[in-house]
């Protein structure tokens, strides 16, 4: 599967402030079936902190919204329930587990206070979105070099208008 643009926002911000060494992107969960077609949209490892970032991404420019309010935020209970099946199944050597979900863009309410009672679920929405972007842009503006990452590197060049 090709990598949605907004993976590539969250595995910069995840090389860039969380100082992964290893980010990777629509990860299929092993042991095939309906099991395996489900994917993690982005994993990020950071070796020194032991930390695995494991991230649900939804760019819905127009709201986070699959059918219904009540049908999303099921839709999410699961994807986190598949992002913590696969940290007990491949990353049970990292002590430090960080399961989140990024969104641009949810419509505040029933779907906001509902994923906000998943006590192991950190949301990454609306303004705390916004705030990440804006601490990669600073970073953007402050290297010239490649970032490793096309976010970043488009981050830079736009910081480097003149």
């Amino acid at each position: 599967m090709q990598t949605d643009v907004g993976e590539y926002i969250v595995g910069a911000y995840l090389k860039s402030i969380k100082e992964c060494d290893f980010v990777d992107y629509n990860i299929r969960i092993p042991g095939g079936g309906l099991k395996g077609l489900s994917e993690l949209d982005v994993v990020g490892i950071n070796f020194k902190s032991n930390t695995a970032y494991l991230c649900e991404v939804t760019t819905h420019i127009r709201g986070l919204l699959y059918g219904s309010n009540k049908t999303t935020v099921e839709k999410i209970k699961q994807k986190h329930k598949n992002q913590k099946d696969y940290a007990d199944a491949m990353l049970n050597n990292f002590p430090n587990k960080v399961f989140m979900l990024w969104s641009p863009y949810v419509p505040v309410g029933y779907i906001t206070e509902n994923l906000r009672s998943i006590e192991t679920l950190e949301l990454v929405i609306n303004q705390d979105y916004t705030s990440c972007v804006n601490e990669m842009k600073h970073i953007a503006s402050k290297n010239t070099n490649d970032l490793g990452n096309p976010f970043l590197r488009t981050l830079q060049i736009l910081e480097h208008l003149r």
